[in-house]
């Protein structure tokens, strides 16, 4: 496996095992960027915004570290709480337990999470368009169709390598697309985490293996790992949807500094992958701060409200 892919799948492994040892990191204080004396006078006033994600999907973890780094700038203190799964986020952002979700699907992948909690829960705003479901190979893999996997289980062993079991994608995958397709005889969904499929997918590639698996646009592993996405004509993997900032049912009134902050973030595909590789690849597991800085440098115009250092 080559440093790029090792880094990545390291961080993310890192970060999951903070999460399985129950690890709710208060990263308040410097961390998240510099704010001078005036920040740290007011921070007492503004009070603490939790920010609740899953590390191993890194849009959340990318635009959980974006928030931190302005919402400290503005006076605010954030505390970071780590989970493994969706469901006890969207419990915890439902009970007030987590302030924010800083990256969710809930127009399709994480629809019927709304059904359940959508009363408690408030839109703070969508910072991407386009967000799509897919169902990827490496592009030196010959086959381009979802309808093409019938006809090579044995290419495949029969397996199509998926994420977290409570994942939408995975809901999306098992109750739609492998019925779709006829495939719920001939290949099984793996799951268990986005660290373990992308393990599984880093070592196919490193020997040029063919391997299938649940992935989603923008993330940065199509890049690193030269995926494709299978064309499906059936439409069963769902029609694109926006990236949305959630916050807990009457956030923006006891907030509402923080939440014209946040209403003011829309990123390009451009702007949004050059902030994911950041945190992800190029600065890594505990220098999110750092690359958060890099890239506000790099991007000084990408958002109406962006705080300067």
């Amino acid at each position: 496996m080559n440093k790029r892919h090792s880094i990545a799948i390291a961080a993310l492994v890192g970060a999951a095992a903070l999460v399985l040892s129950g690890c709710a990191t208060d990263t308040g204080g410097d961390t998240g960027g510099s704010g001078g004396d005036a920040t740290d006078a007011a921070t007492a006033d503004k009070g603490t915004i939790t920010l609740g994600f899953l590390p191993a999907w890194t849009d959340g973890l990318s635009t959980a570290y974006l928030l931190q780094n302005q919402l400290e700038k503005i006076g605010y203190t954030v505390e970071m709480q780590t989970l493994t799964e969706a469901g006890p986020l969207y419990t915890g952002l439902a009970q007030g337990d987590v302030d924010i979700y800083p990256s969710a699907w809930p127009e399709l992948t994480h629809a019927s999470y709304m059904e359940t909690y959508g009363d408690d829960i408030e839109d703070l705003g969508a910072y991407y368009e386009g967000a799509k479901l897919t169902i990827a190979v490496p592009d030196y893999v010959e086959i381009s169709s979802i309808d093409d996997l019938a006809d090579n289980v044995d290419m495949f062993d029969g397996k199509i390598y998926g994420i977290e079991p409570g994942a939408g994608l995975t809901k999306q995958t098992q109750e739609v697309m492998i019925p779709e397709y006829g495939l719920e005889d001939s290949y099984e969904l793996i799951t268990s985490s986005t660290a373990a499929m992308l393990t599984e997918l880093g070592s196919a590639v490193d020997d040029e293996e063919p391997i299938v698996v649940t992935s989603w646009r923008p993330f940065w592993a199509n890049a690193t790992y030269g995926l494709k996405d299978l064309d499906d004509p059936k439409g069963a993997m769902g029609d694109p949807e926006a990236l949305h900032f959630l916050g807990t049912a009457g956030f923006a009134a006891a907030n509402p500094e923080a939440a014209e902050l946040i209403a003011g973030i829309q990123l390009d595909d451009a702007e949004y992958g050059a902030l994911e590789d950041m945190v992800v690849n190029e600065y890594g597991e505990g220098n999110e701060a750092e690359a958060i800085s890099a890239w506000l440098a790099a991007y000084p115009d990408a958002f109406s409200t962006q705080i300067a250092d």
